[in-house]
């Protein structure tokens, strides 16, 4: 099974609607490691990495994100996976 890292970059009503608790839950349910965390211009910044089909599932998951989110827009840039290999999935 192909492994691969994705950052992605999430716009709209993300920040105060436990968007990133819930972007953990998500991934932890998927054995994905990797980040959620607030930026100052009010986007959420996500890394994922593990299997690529649960990278592109949680991908998908990111336009929805939880109840109260309004995500209006995800950009993903594919990383090396050699180089970012988190050992858990965090929130900041």
């Amino acid at each position: 099974m192909a492994h691969c890292c994705v950052r992605a970059y999430v716009t709209g009503k993300v920040q105060g609607v436990w968007y990133r608790r819930a972007t953990q839950e998500q991934a932890l349910m998927r054995g994905l490691t990797g980040y959620a965390k607030n930026l100052p211009d009010g986007r959420v910044e996500v890394l994922m990495c593990g299997p690529s089909s649960a990278v592109a599932e949680l991908s998908q998951w990111l336009w929805q994100g939880p109840e109260g989110a309004r995500v209006t827009h995800v950009t993903l840039e594919t990383l090396d996976a050699h180089h970012y290999a988190p050992d858990h999935f965090s929130t900041y």
